[in-house]
């Protein structure tokens, strides 16, 4: 089975972390997004993956051959033209065996086995309190009757959350295809929704499955609850002498902690060190300093070096703060 995985984006919203490094290899609980991703669908089974680079993307791919074995494709989507895009551009490595489609810039706490137990075509779904931001899908009888991207008078609550097995995938690449030839963009985008919803005009029935566990990677704010989260479902860290660990907390085994107290909800990544300080609901990522400072509800980039009575930063890579 293979997965395709796009991971194109700038993510400017994270900024300015994502200056540096692409917002998938960003950190949360231990490791960057895009491990917790790869180890969902190898564990689910998938034998192949399709990774869609753009922005940075030298980094991802590094990353992945050096940590995984799993076969996988790089293609390269050059110019941001949207997500049926980026899925049109990888149609050489997709065969006429089903794939999962998976964002890369969301983690997911779902049974994929479950999703893809069907006969036909899923989609991930969640209902949200405002379906204007998202793909939404309208259900009549048990199947999805239409779905549009970001409408603004919504008919339905069921945002569609960037899940989808896609049983016959050379229809799709059929519909993307037409689609790119025609130049029909919503939004200024050449879009997945609405390729599958030429496929439902074609006659391809379309079940939902229900998401609850959907955690956004896209924000500060969001990077910082899914790592809470995360951490919520591992054990606790080891104790070291002169460290006070209040969990949920992930220490790795690289990361040099001394006379401080970390947690609740925190992440110290490999390489990072941390001394005389207090860590509250933050991420210290791999190689950064940390000195005799308060932090809390902070993002510290890798490589950084912060020193002084911080109580709340969000600072990137290679950066040096100090307060005296």
């Amino acid at each position: 089975m293979r997965a395709i995985i796009p991971v194109a984006g700038v993510g400017s919203r994270l900024r300015p972390h994502t200056y540096t490094v692409p917002k998938v290899l960003l950190n949360v609980a231990g490791k960057p997004i895009i491990g917790h991703i790869l180890d969902k669908v190898i564990q689910a089974g998938f034998t192949e993956a399709t990774i869609i680079i753009g922005y940075l993307g030298e980094m991802i791919k590094e990353y992945v051959l050096e940590h995984y074995t799993i076969k996988v494709d790089f293609v390269e989507q050059e110019e941001r033209l949207g997500l049926g895009h980026a899925i049109y551009l990888s149609r050489h490595t997709i065969s006429r065996s089903p794939i999962l489609i998976i964002l890369g810039d969301t983690i997911f706490d779902v049974d994929l086995a479950a999703m893809m137990s069907g006969q036909g075509t899923t989609l991930g779904v969640k209902r949200v309190e405002d379906p204007r931001r998202f793909g939404v899908a309208e259900v009549e009888n048990g199947f999805i009757a239409r779905l549009v991207e970001k409408p603004e008078e919504p008919k339905s609550h069921l945002a569609v959350v960037g899940l989808y097995y896609i049983h016959q995938p050379q229809v799709l690449v059929e519909c993307l295809k037409e689609m790119i030839k025609a130049n029909a963009r919503t939004k200024g985008e050449f879009q997945l929704t609405d390729a599958l919803q030429m496929m439902i005009e074609r006659g391809e029935r379309m079940q939902t499955f229900d998401v609850e566990g959907w955690y956004d990677c896209g924000k500060p704010e969001t990077l910082l609850s899914t790592n809470q989260h995360l951490l919520s479902t591992y054990p606790d860290p080891a104790p070291r002498p002169g460290v006070v660990i209040r969990p949920p907390a992930f220490i790795s085994p690289e990361a040099r902690v001394e006379n401080s107290i970390i947690g609740p909800n925190t992440t110290v990544a490999a390489g990072a060190v941390v001394q005389n300080s207090v860590v509250v609901n933050s991420i210290i990522s791999e190689g950064a300093v940390l000195q005799d400072a308060l932090l809390r509800d902070s993002i510290v980039g890798s490589n950084a070096h912060v020193r002084g009575n911080f109580k709340q930063i969000n600072i990137g890579d290679s950066s040096e703060l100090l307060f005296s």
